[in-house]
């Protein structure tokens, strides 16, 4: 199976199923160093992925320089980019080794801004990091509630009315072609919807082979607006790669028996098919006809290796079915066209 590109949604933009989500080469959990980033990206490119996520949060700058440094050497137009805005980098005097995930990142501080000014400043800053002449894609990152807790009705008004307006500015004057939100809470997308007109959403972790939620309201309302949907986080933090053993994540931290015990349910069906557990949890999301690119963050050439072969593995349609019929799946997923 070769790499295909998607339309996302109702825009202009085709992006590569398979997108390269930039956070580990922000160094996120492990260090990186500047030519094992290079190798990484020149190593997607020549694979086929034309889609690159990133954002300042993804090692405070670190990613979108990196990302931009390698994309320069690129045709413009070959390319899709999105990065996000709502966090603004500012200088921090103290060093840190590590923070919020990111190792050896410690040399900015990252403030949440979600005001008109907030998100041009950021929009600004993020163009000089990548030294690109656009961004494609502008991606509101992070509100909700899960993010701002009991700050959510007031971060979420600053949001709409400021922040919004400064996105859709941008799209108006051409100086990006999309905006949507990035998010791990596809509630806050909802919410969101009732505010503006979004062109796609970045769901992290959301739709995936352990969970289907947004199928029953919020990918309705995406289909009616016309809006694309990406993909992040297919692995749920590592429980759909590792498998449910010791020691396994599931968003950003120790993954609890309920989610241990579907994903043993899961991984015993994709076992009797002689299927890898992430190759399921890879194509999965790209059964539903919403759903653009799926972008799992590689960290370094072998994760990339092994995401590609992921991408590749066939799969029977015998292994979907079984997953219906023990449960795990919902009658009304959409599935891949199984390959004997």
């Amino acid at each position: 199976m070769s790499l295909r590109m998607r339309r996302l949604g109702r825009t202009s933009l085709s992006v590569s199923e398979i997108g390269f989500g930039a956070a580990p080469i922000g160094n996120l959990f492990a260090k990186m160093s500047d030519a094992e980033a290079e190798a990484t990206l020149q190593a997607a490119w020549d694979a086929g992925l034309r889609y690159f996520d990133t954002a300042p949060l993804y090692g405070f700058g670190l990613s979108e320089e990196r990302l931009g440094r390698f994309l320069r050497t690129k045709p413009r137009k070959d390319f899709v980019v999105s990065s996000k805005v709502g966090r603004i980098l500012k200088p921090n005097t103290g060093w840190h080794e590590q923070r919020e995930f990111f190792i050896e990142a410690g040399l900015f501080e990252p403030v949440f801004d979600y005001s008109y000014d907030g998100i041009m400043r950021s929009f600004e800053d993020s163009l000089e990091r990548l030294g690109l002449d656009r961004i494609d894609i502008l991606l509101m990152h992070d509100v909700g509630a899960a993010t701002h807790g009991a700050a959510h009705r007031e971060t979420m008004r600053i949001a709409m009315e400021g922040g919004y307006r400064a996105m859709d500015a941008l799209r108006r004057e051409e100086q990006v072609q999309a905006i949507g939100i990035g998010a791990n809470e596809w509630q806050v997308c909802a919410e969101a919807m009732e505010r503006g007109s979004w062109d796609m959403f970045l769901l992290a972790g959301r739709y995936t082979l352990l969970e289907q939620e947004p199928l029953q309201s919020f990918f309705p309302l995406c289909e009616k607006a016309g809006a694309g949907i990406v993909i992040g986080g297919p692995f749920n933090s590592g429980i759909l790669a590792t498998g449910a053993v010791d020691g396994a994540h599931f968003d950003y931290g120790a993954a609890p028996e309920d989610v241990l015990a579907r994903v043993r349910r899961i991984d015993a069906v994709c076992r009797a098919h002689g299927v890898p557990l992430p190759a399921a949890a890879l194509q999965f999301p790209l059964a539903h006809p919403l759903v653009a690119s799926v972008i799992p963050g590689v960290a370094g050439r072998a994760q990339l290796d092994s995401a590609l072969d992921y991408a590749r593995r066939s799969i029977p349609s015998a292994l979907w079915s079984d997953l219906k019929r023990e449960g795990l799946l919902p009658a009304n997923a959409p599935l891949p066209e199984g390959r004997s």
